[in-house]
Protein backbone atom coordinates (compact mmCIF):
# COMPACT_ATOMS: atom_id res chain seq x y z
CA UNK A 1 0.00 0.00 0.00
CA UNK A 2 1.12 3.73 -1.27
CA UNK A 3 -0.01 6.62 0.50
CA UNK A 4 -1.31 7.70 -2.89
CA UNK A 5 -3.38 4.98 -2.55
CA UNK A 6 -4.73 5.56 0.56
CA UNK A 7 -5.78 8.81 -0.66
CA UNK A 8 -7.47 7.71 -3.57
CA UNK A 9 -9.26 5.04 -1.11
CA UNK A 10 -10.43 8.12 0.82
CA UNK A 11 -11.00 10.51 -2.17
CA UNK A 12 -8.50 12.99 -0.97
CA UNK A 13 -6.02 15.42 -2.33
CA UNK A 14 -2.68 15.81 -0.12
CA UNK A 15 -3.35 19.52 0.51
CA UNK A 16 -6.84 18.21 1.90
CA UNK A 17 -5.16 15.43 3.98
CA UNK A 18 -2.56 18.37 4.97
CA UNK A 19 -6.10 20.49 6.04
CA UNK A 20 -7.95 17.71 7.74
CA UNK A 21 -5.10 16.28 9.95
CA UNK A 22 -3.22 19.37 11.12
CA UNK A 23 0.41 18.12 9.61
CA UNK A 24 1.66 21.05 7.36
CA UNK A 25 1.31 20.63 3.46
CA UNK A 26 5.21 20.41 2.69
CA UNK A 27 5.11 17.13 5.08
CA UNK A 28 2.37 15.51 3.19
CA UNK A 29 3.99 16.99 0.23
CA UNK A 30 7.21 15.41 1.24
CA UNK A 31 5.48 12.14 2.20
CA UNK A 32 3.31 11.34 -0.57
CA UNK A 33 6.59 11.67 -2.67
CA UNK A 34 8.87 9.77 -0.96
CA UNK A 35 11.04 12.56 -0.59
CA UNK A 36 10.59 11.40 3.40
CA UNK A 37 10.09 8.45 4.84
CA UNK A 38 7.03 8.20 7.32
CA UNK A 39 9.33 6.36 9.45
CA UNK A 40 11.51 9.64 9.78
CA UNK A 41 8.27 11.62 11.42
CA UNK A 42 7.43 12.44 14.74
CA UNK A 43 5.03 10.14 16.35
CA UNK A 44 2.54 12.79 16.55
CA UNK A 45 2.33 13.52 12.84
CA UNK A 46 2.00 9.98 11.91
CA UNK A 47 -1.06 9.83 14.37
CA UNK A 48 -2.52 12.70 13.01
CA UNK A 49 -1.80 11.38 9.24
CA UNK A 50 -3.51 7.95 10.52
CA UNK A 51 -6.43 9.43 12.27
CA UNK A 52 -7.40 11.90 9.24
CA UNK A 53 -6.86 8.54 6.90
CA UNK A 54 -8.86 6.22 9.78
CA UNK A 55 -6.00 4.15 9.91
CA UNK A 56 -3.77 2.39 12.22
CA UNK A 57 -0.91 4.41 13.12
CA UNK A 58 1.06 0.57 12.13
CA UNK A 59 -0.94 0.49 9.16
CA UNK A 60 0.58 4.06 8.04
CA UNK A 61 4.13 2.59 8.78
CA UNK A 62 3.83 0.32 6.04
CA UNK A 63 3.65 2.63 3.52
CA UNK A 64 5.57 0.96 0.73
CA UNK A 65 7.85 3.63 -1.19
CA UNK A 66 8.93 1.80 -3.68
CA UNK A 67 6.82 3.35 -6.32
CA UNK A 68 8.50 6.61 -6.28
CA UNK A 69 11.14 7.82 -8.30
CA UNK A 70 14.15 8.10 -5.52
CA UNK A 71 15.62 11.06 -7.99
CA UNK A 72 12.38 13.19 -8.36
CA UNK A 73 10.26 12.45 -5.72
CA UNK A 74 7.57 11.86 -7.49
CA UNK A 75 5.13 8.87 -7.42
CA UNK A 76 5.74 6.40 -10.72
CA UNK A 77 1.87 6.29 -11.45
CA UNK A 78 1.02 9.90 -12.67
CA UNK A 79 -2.81 9.30 -11.97
CA UNK A 80 -2.64 11.82 -9.22
CA UNK A 81 -2.05 14.35 -11.76
CA UNK A 82 -5.52 13.41 -12.76
CA UNK A 83 -7.46 14.84 -9.70
CA UNK A 84 -9.54 17.82 -9.01
CA UNK A 85 -9.51 18.51 -12.89
CA UNK A 86 -12.22 21.34 -13.58
CA UNK A 87 -16.09 19.91 -14.62
CA UNK A 88 -15.34 21.49 -18.22
CA UNK A 89 -12.05 19.92 -18.83
CA UNK A 90 -13.28 16.07 -17.72
CA UNK A 91 -15.98 16.50 -19.95
CA UNK A 92 -13.79 17.35 -23.12
CA UNK A 93 -11.37 14.28 -21.47
CA UNK A 94 -14.08 11.90 -21.85
CA UNK A 95 -15.42 13.19 -25.09
CA UNK A 96 -12.15 12.68 -26.28
CA UNK A 97 -11.37 8.98 -25.07
CA UNK A 98 -14.84 8.23 -26.48
CA UNK A 99 -13.41 9.89 -30.21
CA UNK A 100 -9.89 7.37 -29.49
CA UNK A 101 -11.80 4.89 -28.85
CA UNK A 102 -13.50 4.69 -32.16
CA UNK A 103 -10.19 5.89 -34.15
CA UNK A 104 -8.26 2.87 -32.55
CA UNK A 105 -10.61 0.29 -33.44
CA UNK A 106 -9.67 1.88 -36.85
CA UNK A 107 -13.45 3.33 -37.26
CA UNK A 108 -13.72 7.24 -38.47
CA UNK A 109 -15.12 9.91 -36.35
CA UNK A 110 -15.71 12.48 -38.59
CA UNK A 111 -15.88 14.91 -35.23
CA UNK A 112 -11.80 13.65 -33.56
CA UNK A 113 -10.29 16.82 -34.13
CA UNK A 114 -12.87 18.96 -33.71
CA UNK A 115 -12.43 17.08 -30.04
CA UNK A 116 -8.49 16.77 -30.02
CA UNK A 117 -8.65 21.35 -30.66
CA UNK A 118 -11.09 21.85 -27.92
CA UNK A 119 -9.24 19.29 -25.45
CA UNK A 120 -6.26 21.11 -26.04
CA UNK A 121 -7.69 24.43 -25.37
CA UNK A 122 -9.71 23.28 -22.30
CA UNK A 123 -6.02 22.16 -20.81
CA UNK A 124 -4.51 25.11 -21.86
CA UNK A 125 -7.41 27.32 -20.36
CA UNK A 126 -7.26 25.31 -17.59
CA UNK A 127 -3.48 25.66 -16.69
CA UNK A 128 -3.34 29.61 -18.07
CA UNK A 129 -6.40 30.40 -15.52
CA UNK A 130 -3.87 28.16 -13.20
CA UNK A 131 -6.90 25.31 -12.26
CA UNK A 132 -3.96 23.00 -12.92
CA UNK A 133 -0.39 22.89 -12.72
CA UNK A 134 1.81 22.72 -15.95
CA UNK A 135 2.74 19.05 -14.46
CA UNK A 136 -0.89 18.58 -14.50
CA UNK A 137 -1.28 20.13 -18.15
CA UNK A 138 1.51 17.94 -20.12
CA UNK A 139 0.11 14.49 -18.55
CA UNK A 140 -2.58 15.60 -19.79
CA UNK A 141 -1.80 16.48 -23.14
CA UNK A 142 0.65 13.19 -23.59
CA UNK A 143 -1.85 10.84 -22.06
CA UNK A 144 -5.47 12.41 -24.24
CA UNK A 145 -3.67 14.64 -26.91
CA UNK A 146 -0.86 11.46 -27.42
CA UNK A 147 1.30 14.53 -27.54
CA UNK A 148 5.23 14.70 -26.44
CA UNK A 149 6.78 17.65 -24.90
CA UNK A 150 9.48 18.76 -26.67
CA UNK A 151 12.50 20.28 -24.12
CA UNK A 152 14.08 22.47 -27.04
CA UNK A 153 11.28 24.71 -28.11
Amino acid sequence: MTMQSMLRAKNLSMYRLSQISGVPKTTVIDICSGKSNIEGCTAKTVMQLSQALGCTMEELMQIDNAHYDRITGLPKDESYLEKGLPAYLQKSIETMQASWSIVDRGGKDLHWDIYWCDLNSDINSAETEQEISRDQAWYLRRKYLRMEKDDNV
